[in-house]
């Protein structure tokens, strides 16, 4: 079979089923893994596909950003499960930054009854949640987004410059293992690498659909970050290929 045709095969299984094996693909076309992973790296590269550990899969639709509403109605038990473990590696004294989101926010929700802990967050409602518990706050101050009530902009960055906490749990529209951890506008990306300057531990805390998706703006490489805070319902084949590049922690309920 002639290189051109091998490619539109490959193309037209990725078209019906969305993730293809290169072992799978070797018994399809008759020919080596070599031969097949040679044709992988050759469509990602005109951009008709992502390789993934094993295979390929088609790329998916960049993330745009969501109504708050949307997001906190999205995978509500698998936040709550990542934010159980996201407090495990919380202990006393320790300054901890919470992005803005609504996995960070079933953090902040989970350590109102502890005391002796600051929390620096750049969320209005993170900080309204924690009005009336004995953890010291700080709230970032700048530009409001509406509708979200994440704090951005560069009095906010300017703010963080000034500061330097002990974990910072990060939040993040897409995780892909080549295209990196993502945030749907610049602006975000930006306040979140500046969150990630200043702290000694980041954990990325997202829930497992939103790994091998890609947003808009780049915030930092996957195997930069100390760990990956994860729910449970992620898949095995998933869970390897970022195990490769960070530390893992997932939650165990089904």
């Amino acid at each position: 079979m002639l290189p051109i045709n091998r490619k539109k095969k490959i193309i037209d299984e990725l078209s019906i089923k969305g993730k293809v094996e290169i072992l799978e693909l070797v018994d399809l076309l008759e020919v080596s893994a070599m031969t097949i992973r040679r044709d992988l790296d050759e469509l990602e590269k005109q951009k008709k596909l992502i390789r993934t550990h094993g295979g390929a899969a088609l790329p998916q639709a960049i993330i745009g950003e969501q109504s708050y509403e949307q997001k906190l109605s999205e995978a509500h038990l698998q936040k709550k499960e990542i934010a159980q473990i996201a407090v495990g590696l919380v202990k006393d004294g320790m300054r901890i930054l919470l992005d803005s989101g609504t996995t960070t926010l079933e953090i902040a929700r989970l350590l109102k009854s502890r005391s002796n802990i600051t929390v620096v967050t750049n969320d209005i409602k993170i900080a309204a949640e924690l009005t009336d518990s004995k953890l010291e706050v700080i709230l970032l101050g700048g530009k409001v987004q509406n509708g979200v009530g994440a704090i951005l902009g560069s009095f906010a960055e300017q703010m963080l410059k000034n500061i330097h906490v002990d974990i910072l749990f990060l939040g993040a529209h897409a995780v892909h293992s080549n295209l990196g951890i993502t945030s749907a506008t610049f602006e975000k990306a930006s306040i979140k690498k500046e969150m990630i300057n200043v702290s000694e531990a980041v954990y990325l805390t997202v829930d497992a659909q939103k790994f091998g998706k890609k947003a808009f703006a780049k915030i930092a490489d996957v195997d930069s970050v100390t760990g990956i805070i994860t729910d449970s319902t992620i898949s095995k084949e998933v869970e390897d290929i970022y195990k490769e590049k960070s530390s893992f922690i997932k939650g165990v309920t089904k």
